[in-house]
């Protein structure tokens, strides 16, 4: 009898084809499959010249440092679809004092994402002085095929903007900006049924996030209506995402009642800024 063929997402079925530890790369993500059927997901983040030293490009203190730092791929790996199990950081400064407030903010920020004090590890640079901050924090979750969210948008579905997209040097704002997105907003948008993918906004901008969730599900996609902010603009350090949604049809009260939902439901600002179709169609412009 002849076998179906694999009805997942091509990330999906890329993955299940995968030997064991054959590495698999989709996004700024890289997954591994293990013997047992279980995947290793592996994200990463860097900053530089952000800190509290005195060549600093940006200053902040340790501690934001440390929360936005682990925060970047905590996001990409909850957004995924994966559950993160340990946080590494290899941190360009002395632990005392400045390793030692970065520190804390990465363990407080672990913590939101269910990661103790024990699955964090890392490293200071202890025998030559620095006067400029450097940060890397690699995070590694697991996950299964099914639960993986990438290329998981659909013909039709809309595409929100969650969070209103900062970065420096041109924007100074807290951890506790209440329109920039956060780990609690993303877990609340994650108990969305009707979200489909999520792609956290980097420095190549939002429209360019678009384009990528889109094309990971084989899809184009359409600018509709006018931004917030720019298309090109950075979403710095995980302060927005797009997601994918099946939404009612576009324009209507329900879902323009919907969307304010969801932003009622993450307490984030939402706007309605696109949609994904196949290819071929004529783009929005």
């Amino acid at each position: 009898m002849k076998q179906s063929a694999d009805p997942g997402t091509p990330l999906q079925r890329r993955v299940r084809s995968a030997a064991a530890f054959q590495p698999v790369r989709e996004r700024d993500l890289v997954y591994l499959a293990l013997p047992d059927g279980t995947l290793l997901v592996v994200a990463c983040d860097s900053d530089g010249g952000i800190g509290p030293k005195p060549r600093d490009v940006v200053p902040c203190s340790g501690y934001q440092l440390g929360r936005f730092a682990a925060r970047v791929p905590l996001l990409e790996l909850l957004a995924a679809g994966a559950t993160p199990v340990l946080v590494a950081d290899t941190l360009a400064v002395e632990m005392e004092p400045s390793g030692a407030e970065i520190l804390r903010g990465i363990l407080d920020e672990a913590a939101l994402a269910g990661v103790g004090p024990d699955a964090v590890t890392g490293s200071t640079e202890d025998n030559v002085p620095t006067v400029m901050t450097g940060v890397g924090v690699t995070v590694l979750g697991t996950a299964t095929a099914e639960r993986l969210r990438a290329g998981s948008a659909r013909d039709g579905a809309a595409v929100l903007l969650v969070g209103r997209p900062k970065a420096g040097p041109e924007e100074n704002f807290p951890l506790d900006d209440p329109e920039i997105l956060h780990l609690p907003a993303l877990r609340a948008l994650l108990g969305v049924p009707e979200i489909l993918d999520i792609v956290p906004v980097g420095s190549h901008g939002v429209a360019h996030e678009c384009m990528t969730l889109a094309a990971s599900a084989g899809l184009e996609f359409r600018a509709t209506g006018s931004w917030p902010v720019a298309s090109e603009k950075s979403g710095g350090p995980g302060t927005a995402c797009v997601a994918a949604v099946a939404l009612p049809a576009l324009g209507s009260s329900d879902a323009v009642a919907f969307v304010e939902r969801i932003a009622a439901a993450v307490d984030r600002p939402v706007w309605l800024i696109g949609s994904v179709h196949g290819r071929g169609g004529a783009m929005d412009a």
